[in-house]
């Protein structure tokens, strides 16, 4: 079985405490958009194989595990042992969607890999937010409204059909780092997460609303060029997604977005324009 496995944006993201297991919780908006990573599952007898074909761009940013390490390859592990068959399988995985960006590149791999052994055997998986606390949302994708850390997903209506320009600078973002910055601000300025989420639900502008607590704890200098140039562009909001470091650019026509995506490629960014979408994956086969 081979699916298109679809990367997220966080239109708003506050961090709202910290449990005592260390674990931050947050409130978040969280939207599927149309940058895909092709993730193919074939059953075998025993074992479970993992190859991948990554970007050389992608990888020598931030090299990405292809063995037991990589997220997918644990996903395919948790789900045969909580099954109890006695089978194997086969992983592969090409990734377009960049690493260390804040886009939920591995735990949508993990959502596809989960999706696809329990299409083909017929069973379910539990607690998904073991392997990570994105993945839950990529069960599902679309517009959703998180809680917790990341595991308390409630869909809202759909925010579908938004031009976006993403684009991201050689910088990554460590999250344990991001993090530990986030423990340090001493009185942040506030996320409106449950205004989007009304102004989505009421079909308003979302605009005025887009935020992102990370912004303040991090400071990358790629980042905030990225973001100018998107406003000056014609962007209505830009923001980074998740803890970094990837920016979107929220457009109404798409003559400006692409000429915002050139820009951004003429001044050695990776850049490209895409939309929100309402799904998680797409069936290739």
């Amino acid at each position: 079985m081979r699916v298109k496995a679809a990367a997220k944006i966080n239109l708003a993201l506050d961090v709202t405490g910290k449990l005592p297991n260390g674990y931050h919780e947050i409130e978040s908006v969280f939207q599927t958009v149309a940058i895909f990573d092709d993730v193919t599952v074939e059953l075998i007898e025993k074992g479970i194989e993992l190859t991948c074909e990554i970007p050389e761009s992608f990888d020598s940013a931030d090299p990405i595990p292809c063995d037991e390490r990589n997220i997918a390859y644990k996903a395919a592990k948790m789900f045969l042992e909580e099954s109890g068959l006695n089978l194997g399988c086969r992983i592969h995985i090409e990734k377009q969607i960049p690493s260390q960006a804040g886009m939920g590149g591995g735990s949508t791999d993990a959502a596809a890999v989960l999706h696809c052994l329990s299409k083909l055997t017929r069973k379910t998986f539990s607690a998904p937010e073991r392997l990570g606390a994105d993945v839950p949302f990529f069960l599902t994708g679309g517009t959703a409204y998180v809680t917790g850390i990341g595991e308390k997903v409630r869909k809202i209506a759909d925010c579908e059909g938004k031009i976006l320009v993403i684009a991201k600078g050689k910088e990554g973002v460590s999250t344990a780092k991001a993090y530990a910055e986030i423990d340090a601000l001493e009185a942040p300025a506030p996320v409106r997460v449950k205004e989007l989420v009304k102004a989505i639900e009421n079909g308003r502008n979302i605009a005025k609303y887009i935020g992102n607590i990370f912004e303040e704890a991090v400071k990358l200098s790629e980042v905030d060029d990225i973001k100018k140039k998107m406003i000056s562009s014609g962007a209505k909001a830009a923001c980074m997604t998740g803890s970094g470091s990837a920016v979107f650019g929220l457009f109404k026509d798409i003559i400006p977005a692409l000429k915002c995506q050139e820009r951004l490629e003429a001044d050695g960014y990776f850049a490209l324009v895409t939309d929100t979408v309402p799904f998680t994956f797409i069936g290739m086969r």
